[in-house]
């Protein structure tokens, strides 16, 4: 008895909710063609309006010298942005390539003068160049 009664409150919620959904229309899909037409309608466009779209003039037009200057200063001003980030990465790696130079030399001054101390016997001067004779 006890195992039809959980059975009967497990089914009931799911008949429940088929019965609610099944007078609600769908709203993943839509049967409206009008909608659909009208929508194309404002996407495309005549042939006479979309072939002269992209292109305003011919090919081989000549450009005017306002276009022609206005297309130089786009291209001079991409060249000098160019140049200018260009010159700032040669900067910043002369300046790692700079202090990687100081601090190698650093650590193989200090190991030289570490070198020297460990072996110096106190015998001889350290330096042959020190020498009184030679």
């Amino acid at each position: 008895m006890a195992g039809t009664h959980a059975v009967l409150l497990t089914l009931l919620p799911t008949v429940l909710v088929l019965i609610v959904l099944a007078g609600v229309e769908s709203a993943a899909v839509k049967d409206v063609k009008d909608k659909a037409q009208g929508t194309s309608k404002r996407v495309f466009m005549p042939a006479s309006d979309a072939s002269n779209f992209f292109k305003r003039r011919g090919r081989r037009s000549p450009t005017t010298y306002e276009e022609y200057y206005a297309e130089q200063r786009v291209k001079m001003s991409a060249n000098e942005r160019r140049r200018e980030h260009l010159e700032e990465q040669n900067n910043e790696y002369e300046n790692y390539l700079e202090e990687e130079r100081d601090e190698q030399y650093e650590r193989t001054r200090e190991k030289n003068e570490q070198w020297r101390e460990f072996h110096y016997d106190g015998q001889y001067p350290r330096y042959p160049h020190h020498r009184q004779y030679a």
